[in-house]
């Protein structure tokens, strides 16, 4: 597959932000969506499950999809706090992330972990954006690739197909940071990526599936990350909160 049919996805993930107040920004998202950029890019939200509803009514019909951030591996059960894969589709979400380096760190999430809830994301007709990535301590020891070679090992079902799955490279040390690798490095890693991928799954399949890049993507940088080999979109944090900034990036897609 071409590198221009895989469809350019920008996904914003709002992390523990936003209030019912902070809900037009994505109305005026949506609208900018059904107003010109449809043709060009898909787009996900990932709002906190608060808004989550919200947000799946008022981009019903629109195109736009919108996520949970996590998910448990299991459908239901004594999991005080924590929100099934099933119960994001019953609120409306199409797609859940699982993965994210704050999940791995803050919350000690293994491979195994990730695995097992991306494989209930599947169960749930969900896609799940599966996040690997490298902390700058790993980078600066050489180890970035084997770093990312193991999450993905781990992390990805052994059924991961393109319908289902978004792999996202976040290097660990550029998000939040306002740092990002360089183009060169990006599509280096993204590469490197995509081979692991038809290595295990085999080349038609691999070249099928979408990698985002994600680490600081702003209106600035967007063009250039977005041209860059084998780069098939972002998720995009703290951008992703400003319907403008999220808009540009958007539109840098095009």
């Amino acid at each position: 597959m071409a590198k221009d049919a895989r469809r350019k996805l920008i996904a914003g993930n709002w992390k523990m932000n936003g209030l019912a107040a902070s809900a037009p920004e994505f109305v005026r998202v949506v609208g900018a969506y059904q107003g010109g950029l449809k043709a060009d890019v898909d787009l996900m939200v990932f709002p906190p499950f608060t808004l989550l509803t919200s947000f799946a009514t008022a981009s019903r019909g629109a195109g736009v999809l919108v996520g949970g951030q996590d998910c448990h591996a299991k459908p239901a059960g004594a999991h005080t706090g924590d929100v099934s894969a099933e119960m994001i589709a019953d609120a409306g979400g199409q797609a859940v992330i699982v993965g994210h380096s704050e999940r791995r760190t803050d919350h000690g999430e293994t491979d195994a972990d990730v695995r097992a809830k991306a494989e209930a994301a599947r169960r749930a007709g969900l896609v799940a954006v599966i996040c690997v990535g490298e902390t700058k301590d790993e980078r600066e020891a050489g180890e970035a690739r084997a770093v990312v070679s193991r999450q993905l090992a781990g992390s990805l079902p052994d059924d991961a197909a393109a319908a289902h799955v978004v792999v996202a490279y976040e290097p660990v040390w550029a998000i939040g940071t306002g740092l990002t690798p360089t183009a060169a490095e990006i599509a280096e890693m993204h590469g490197f990526i995509r081979s692991e991928l038809a290595g295990r799954f085999g080349a038609e399949a691999a070249d099928a599936i979408r990698i985002l890049y994600g680490g600081s993507v702003k209106p600035d940088n967007a063009k250039e990350i977005l041209a860059t080999a084998n780069v098939d979109g972002a998720l995009v944090g703290g951008a992703s909160l400003k319907a403008d900034d999220f808009l540009a990036i958007a539109k840098a897609a095009g």
